[in-house]
């Protein structure tokens, strides 16, 4: 989406963003963040296709959302077994972390739904909560446990709290941490070689060396904040949700801070025609902002 277009779609802004430490800003020259849209009971799980379509939730009303190239907003399945994080694979299917049943799914643009996980050592997972996809295929995602009302359980089925990564092959499925408190975001690089790791409850955000087999080597803790969701530009600085967005460089420091008008913004992504746009879940409303920089995986 062009920037004329976005806002002659959305009209007037609402916050404005500047870099902090004399950082150049990751946002475009005057941007502010707009409202796309409300009236939703919690957004979550943004993610953007090929085209630059996003795709989100809204948890709470079971159902997944869209908002096309064009700004227009539709419904894209509903119910959609309380669909979270999400994440597109290759192949342009919708990958996403069905917690109803504690499921990941493969969701095709008919909306034929493939169930990839729903267990691990014979034990329902706690529930899937945000997923990558790597550029090899395999999957990594992160399995918190937050007690949800349409469960009938309120006990957490395994034994922690920690990321799994499912194999290319979508077969096999093993943890790939063990230390962790409670994950939460989760993103990767392009180049398949990093993975960040948010674990909200400790605070703290790591990096992790992804090995040929897919587990995790050197962990590496880059800034003591945690997320609820996150995503990367092309210049390799790491966006964060809570208290608005809030981004860092890959090395750690903090250079903006990106203030949404809600009590708390859960997840961001990069999408639009040519993915220069922020797209932001937070809360009842989706919101977005022109950016000078490119998502990572979407920057070729």
């Amino acid at each position: 989406m062009t920037t004329k277009l976005l806002l002659a779609v959305l009209g007037t802004g609402l916050v404005a963003a500047s870099p902090l430490f004399g950082a150049e800003s990751v946002i475009a020259p005057g941007a502010k963040v707009m409202k796309l849209a409300g009236y939703f009971k919690f957004t979550e799980g943004p993610t953007c296709d090929a085209t630059g379509n996003v795709f989100f939730t809204d948890q709470p009303n079971n159902r997944i959302m869209k908002w096309s190239v064009d700004g227009k907003l539709s419904p894209f399945m509903q119910p959609a077994g309380r669909a979270n994080g999400m994440c597109f694979d290759a192949q342009g299917r919708l990958i996403a972390c069905a917690d109803e049943k504690n499921e990941l799914w493969s969701i095709a643009p008919s909306g034929a739904v493939t169930v990839l996980a729903a267990g691990y050592q014979s034990k329902s997972l706690n529930g899937p909560n945000d997923v990558w996809v790597h550029p090899g295929g395999g999957m990594y995602f992160t399995d918190p446990f937050y007690k949800r009302p349409w469960w009938s359980h309120d006990t957490m089925p395994q034994d922690g709290q920690q990321v799994y990564f499912l194999a290319p092959d979508r077969q096999k499925l093993r943890r790939v941490t063990t230390d962790l408190v409670q994950p939460n975001g989760i993103i990767g690089t392009p180049d398949g070689k990093t993975l960040y790791v948010a674990d909200i409850r400790d605070k703290k955000t790591y990096r992790f060396d992804i090995q040929p087999d897919g587990s995790l080597a050197n962990k590496t803790l880059i800034f003591a904040t945690g997320s609820d969701g996150m995503t990367l530009d092309e210049e390799g600085n790491i966006y964060i949700t809570g208290k608005g967005v809030t981004v860092f460089d890959r090395a750690g420091r903090q250079i903006e801070q990106i203030d949404v008008p809600e009590k708390w913004t859960a997840n961001v992504c990069f999408g639009g025609k040519d993915k220069r746009t922020l797209f932001i879940t937070a809360s009842k409303g989706l919101y977005a902002i022109r950016m000078r920089v490119k998502g990572a995986n979407q920057a070729k």
